[in-house]
């Protein structure tokens, strides 16, 4: 028995494709994260999917695609506080990440400005030098 047939869980969408899944979560949701195909949720579930993967946030209740081999892609709920908590982390450390990495191309980027600009010289001074 796998971790999500334990747990209590809400179906809203049956035997769907990735794409009507996706779009379903993003309508239906507060809040939409996108994870890489094989993310893992609640521990020992890995998400498959086409990317963007859609993961959606609706007051306590985290939504998701899940695929039962022979039976398709399910849109599902659960309940759980921990896997937002864990999502909004994540999503955070992201927009951090991203944050810094343009920050540093950003110093780059005037740096090499800088450096053209004291290498640019005037057509006449091409022609001084012969």
């Amino acid at each position: 028995m796998s971790c999500i047939e334990q747990m209590k869980y809400r179906l809203y969408l049956e035997r769907t494709s990735f794409k009507e899944a996706r779009e379903y979560i993003e309508k239906n949701s507060e809040e939409v994260y996108y994870v890489e195909p094989g993310y893992r949720i609640f521990k020992d579930y890995y998400i498959i999917g086409v990317p963007p993967v859609a993961l959606g946030i609706r007051g306590n209740e985290v939504l998701f695609t899940y695929v039962k081999p022979c039976h398709g892609t399910f849109v599902m709920g659960v309940d759980s506080s921990e896997e937002i908590a864990r999502l909004r982390e994540r999503e955070e450390k992201k927009i951090k990440k991203t944050l810094k990495e343009s920050q540093k191309k950003g110093s780059e980027k005037d740096k090499t400005e800088a450096e053209t600009k004291a290498s640019i010289i005037s057509f006449g001074d091409v022609y001084k030098n012969k």
